[in-house]
């Protein structure tokens, strides 16, 4: 496993330093500091940073007997496995707090829908695979430019809701983007067959407790690598130090 890690981050951040490319963030650097929401790019270049540097550590420390490489190997595994471990107590004990900073953190999100394809992808997905419709409800797309339902708002999309928020018709093969025109315009009864109003955070919440069990083994699994890639690496870092002390 330590062997394809580092081929495994150097794919994510290719894949990262190509999007960011293809959007012309690297001719213009200062743009990263200009993104009015989140950007899903970020995910690819932080993980695969982090997996090539765990991956290049712990592949050419065993290889060449390395104890340094070894020891920040495990020590950096170590360090994640723990925070890893804070956040989880954290998000148990702070909850609220959590959901509130979901809030912010989609809201901000819709704010900057149109600015980023990948981000308008991210929340599309979102959307479509929860069913569900702004942070709390269809209502938080007021917060974008193009959607909001004010008087000096000239788009089409006025008071509308993107494609994601609208009910899929299982005998449609062709997605209609423009289903959701005018949704909000619409009483709420109304709404209710066109679109869905439930907000993404509530139903993130029965996402995860639906599947308690299986975001629970999850993370068990994980941590159980994590401690088990520790162990090893110690355990060769001790034979290693006593053949060397054996000369």
């Amino acid at each position: 496993m330590a062997v394809s890690q580092p081929f495994l981050g150097i794919t994510f951040l290719g894949i990262g330093l190509w999007a960011w490319n293809e959007k012309g963030v690297l001719s213009n650097i200062s743009s990263i500091t200009d993104l009015g929401g989140f950007d899903p790019v970020w995910l690819f270049l932080v993980v695969g940073g982090v997996m090539f540097i765990l991956g290049f550590a712990g592949c050419i420390g065993a290889l060449r007997e390395n104890t340094f490489l070894l020891k920040f190997f495990s020590v950096f595994l170590g360090i994640i496995f723990f925070l890893e471990l804070t956040a989880g107590v954290l998000a148990f004990v702070f909850k609220d707090w959590i959901k509130d900073q979901l809030y912010f953190f989609i809201n901000n999100n819709i704010r900057a829908y149109r600015d980023d394809i990948d981000l308008q992808n991210l929340i599309d997905f979102t959307q479509e695979y929860w069913q569900c419709c702004g942070a709390f409800g269809a209502d938080d797309w007021n917060l974008n430019i193009y959607f909001n339902c004010t008087d000096s708002n000239a788009s089409r999309e006025r008071c509308g809701v993107p494609f994601s928020c609208c009910t899929k018709d299982p005998a449609e093969d062709v997605i209609n983007t423009q289903c959701g025109y005018d949704a909000r315009q619409k009483p709420e009864v109304d709404q209710q067959i066109v679109i869905y109003t439930k907000g993404c955070v509530p139903q993130f919440e029965k996402w995860l407790q639906d599947n308690l069990t299986i975001v629970a083994g999850i993370f068990i699994g994980i941590a159980l690598l994590q401690i088990f890639g520790i162990c090893l690496a110690q355990n060769l870092v001790s034979d290693i130090e006593a053949v060397r002390a054996s000369w």
